[in-house]
């Protein structure tokens, strides 16, 4: 069985809601609904209708869409305690990428109807809310800078030191395919790249887990 949640508990520790006050809070988790999707699982299609945003709890969801040629183009990884969904909930537009679960997922649905009776009530809620929204805007400029600007090598290693406490090792949960992916590289110039920095002594890779050797050698690595 999964494990049980206190939907109040987790809502309040979110960025978008952690200054809200309780009565706040339970207004919002009057709303929202708890969804149990098994790995592989399609959660929404593209054109599907918005009807609120998602807040991972445990497991990895892709956003993704297809690309003319038929592949799979992967947007973002959302892991736990990360939302998505909110600038289309806002806009009313339907969802212009699918999503589906990399593993056994559980997710928190906060309806629209809940965060718009919410902003009708405080304005102050709204700024709260814009500022989770332009904090995702500015990952989203990044990544485009990162594809456009960095060579793959340099891709890869923001990825594996994207946290700012240097990890000594990262779980490549998603599988390489979707990193790759998401780093805009083939699965093969993603794997022969980090063959590369295995070579240089900096990492090792074991399966899906890369050991951080030389977090300082990283940062300087330059092809």
């Amino acid at each position: 069985m999964p494990p049980k949640i206190k939907t109040q508990a987790f809502l309040a520790n979110l960025p978008l809601f952690r200054e809200l006050a309780p009565a706040d809070i339970d207004r919002i988790a009057a709303g929202t609904t708890e969804l149990q999707l098994p790995r592989g699982e399609i959660l929404f299609h593209r054109g599907d209708p918005c009807t609120g945003f998602h807040v991972v709890v445990y497991g990895q969801i892709t956003l993704s869409f297809v690309t003319p040629q038929g592949g799979e183009k992967v947007v973002e990884i959302i892991g736990p305690g990360q939302s998505f969904g909110e600038a289309l909930m806002f806009l009313e537009k339907p969802y212009i990428v699918f999503a589906h679960a990399l593993s056994d997922t559980m997710l928190l649905h906060v309806a629209k109807q809940g965060v718009f009776s919410e902003l009708a009530r405080d304005p102050a809620f709204c700024r709260k809310m814009l500022s989770g929204l332009s904090r995702r805007l500015h990952s989203l400029v990044k990544d485009v800078e990162a594809y456009s600007l960095r060579s793959s090598a340099e891709r890869v290693i923001g990825y594996l030191l994207r946290d700012e406490a240097a990890p000594a090792e990262v779980e490549l949960s998603a599988g390489k395919s979707v990193v790759a992916s998401r780093l805009n590289m083939t699965p093969e110039h993603f794997s022969r790249v980090l063959h590369e920095l295995s070579a240089a002594g900096l990492i090792q890779v074991d399966g899906r887990t890369v050991r951080i050797l030389d977090a300082d050698g990283l940062r300087a690595y330059r092809v």
